[in-house]
């Protein structure tokens, strides 16, 4: 009786596992579907002759793929990462350094979060100094992300990254707590220009604007993920059924 009641127990528990599995495995085409329907709605958006900014991260990736059907308007490109160059040179696009481009007239990038005023964290991956840089050099700023992602109080749904010179990491996360925050050391990372970041949680932001300022100043700051000086233009965002703008 015992050994079959505990056949019973381990089917209904691989059954359970297995259903878990799926749901999952569903959830995570789902999103990748909603993403992807906001990178074909970008695409819409790219004018001919086009120099246009790419940036980084799973949404971007994505857009990466679609290029290829507008590879025809893309004169060249400026990327934000060492990851996406290196995918917009696998797809066969010239890509060229920031310095020698007089304007990008488009950037398009995904984030963390974003608030009603099209203002937004980013940096999740830790590309966050050159997005930044990428995104204040171009005309025009669209932001795709999928639904996943709602309109919220900056800092309270998604940590802000902030990159760091190594030498300053503690002083840093000294003054960040000043300010409110709760930052924790990203261990192992090192970006792309060589520095460390700080992820900083609990950071309810109401005055993005103020707020990334102040942190910029804080010495041995080189770059933090709120986008509020430069907000994006547009937001795309993917949804089941097509895709939303705001």
């Amino acid at each position: 009786m015992n050994r079959q009641f505990s056949f019973f127990v381990i089917l209904i528990l691989s059954l359970c596992s297995s259903l878990s599995a799926a749901k999952t495995t569903e959830t995570y085409m789902d999103v990748n579907q909603m993403k992807r329907n906001a990178a074909q709605e970008a695409l819409k958006y790219i004018p001919d002759n086009v120099t246009l900014g790419v940036g980084s991260g799973s949404t971007v990736n994505i857009l990466i793929e679609e290029l290829a059907t507008v590879k025809h308007k893309i004169n060249a490109t400026v990327s934000s990462s060492k990851e996406t160059t290196k995918r917009l040179k696998a797809a066969g696009f010239t890509v060229l350094d920031l310095n020698s481009v007089d304007e990008v007239n488009l950037y398009i990038d995904g984030s963390d979060a974003y608030n009603d005023l099209k203002q937004l964290t980013k940096g999740g991956g830790g590309a966050l100094t050159q997005e930044k840089i990428v995104a204040s050099a171009s005309k025009e700023f669209i932001c795709v992300v999928d639904e996943t992602k709602q309109p919220s109080v900056l800092g309270t749904t998604f940590p802000i990254p902030i990159e760091v010179i190594p030498s300053a990491r503690s002083l840093v996360a000294r003054e960040i707590v000043k300010l409110g925050g709760q930052p924790k050391y990203r261990e192992g990372f090192v970006t792309d220009n060589g520095n460390v970041i700080l992820d900083v949680y609990n950071w309810e932001i109401n005055e993005p604007i103020s707020l990334e300022a102040q942190v910029n100043q804080i010495t041995g700051v080189v770059c933090n993920g709120i986008f509020a000086a430069r907000p994006a233009n547009k937001i795309i965002v993917g949804t089941q059924d097509g895709v939303r703008l705001y």
